[in-house]
This record gives C-alpha cells, structure tokens and sequence, in this order.
C-alpha cells in the first residue's frame, strides 16, 4: 500500500489581487443582507401590498429591532420608505435593486439545477451565491444554460 501525497497547495496570489478579492467578498456580504431585504419587501408587497417590519424580522428570521435597524439604513440609502400604519415600500430604485435580485438568484438557481442540485438544495444555496457571483460569472451561467436549451 502506497502512501499518497498531499494535495498541492495553489500559490498564493499577489497581495494586491487576494485584497482586492477580499474587499469585494466584504463588499458582496455587506450588499447582501440589503439585497435580501428589498426583494422581500418586494415579495411580501406583491403578495399582501405592504411589508411590516414584523413580517420583514419573521420572515428573515431576525429580531423586531434588527429589522427596524436594516429598514432605516435602506431608508437612508433611498431604496425604501415608510408609511406611519402602514408598512415599508420602496422606491423605484428599491424595486429595481429587487428585480435584480431576483433575476440573479433565477441565473443561479437554473444553473444549479442544469448541474444536478436538487431543487431546495438549489433554491438554499442560491441564497448565497446569487449575492457573491460577479456580473461576469453570470453572464457565463445564462450562456451555459442557453446552450443546453
């Protein structure tokens, strides 16, 4: 019996590059959690015609204040607004960050299943890769399923 070796390590990256690539994964994390609130927002508007930041903490998982914490931050960046009674909307450039979104989650949850990901495996997986996939990658993953159709 042989003994095998370990796997070879990759070389490490020019310090400039790993940073670079660091800083947009910070970056990617920091627009994630925003991105996941206006495309909630969104659905929720569709489904009921408001959001509550109750709905928005339940559904997300997270405490009453933190939701309050993260709205008011999408109300200082102007993607969302909100009515006293009524609820969180959003603005146009709310709604059009949403439908970005989603777009790029139905990219990555097309191409997971092109590959064999079962569907909530899918859908689970692409909560976090849709936020962390560059504009490139993407374009990469619609050409590759445009192939197979």
């Amino acid at each position: 019996m042989s003994e095998s070796s370990p796997p070879k390590r990759a070389e490490l990256p020019a310090e400039p590059t790993q940073a670079s690539r660091f800083s947009k994964a910070r970056t990617a994390q920091s627009g994630a959690l925003m991105e996941d609130y206006v495309e909630l927002i969104s659905d929720l508007i569709g489904e009921g015609g408001e959001a509550r930041p109750t709905d928005i903490a339940r559904r997300l998982g997270v405490s009453h204040p933190t939701a309050i914490k993260t709205i008011s931050r999408l109300k200082r960046e102007g993607l969302a607004v909100a009515k006293p009674y009524r609820g969180v909307f959003l603005t146009e450039a709310g709604e059009n960050l949403a439908e970005r979104v989603r777009a790029r989650h139905r990219v990555v949850v097309d191409l997971l299943l092109a590959v064999g990901v079962p569907a909530e495996a899918a859908e689970q997986d692409a909560e976090g890769i849709e936020h962390h996939v560059s504009d490139t990658t993407l374009v990469a993953f619609g050409r590759f399923l445009q192939r197979g159709r």
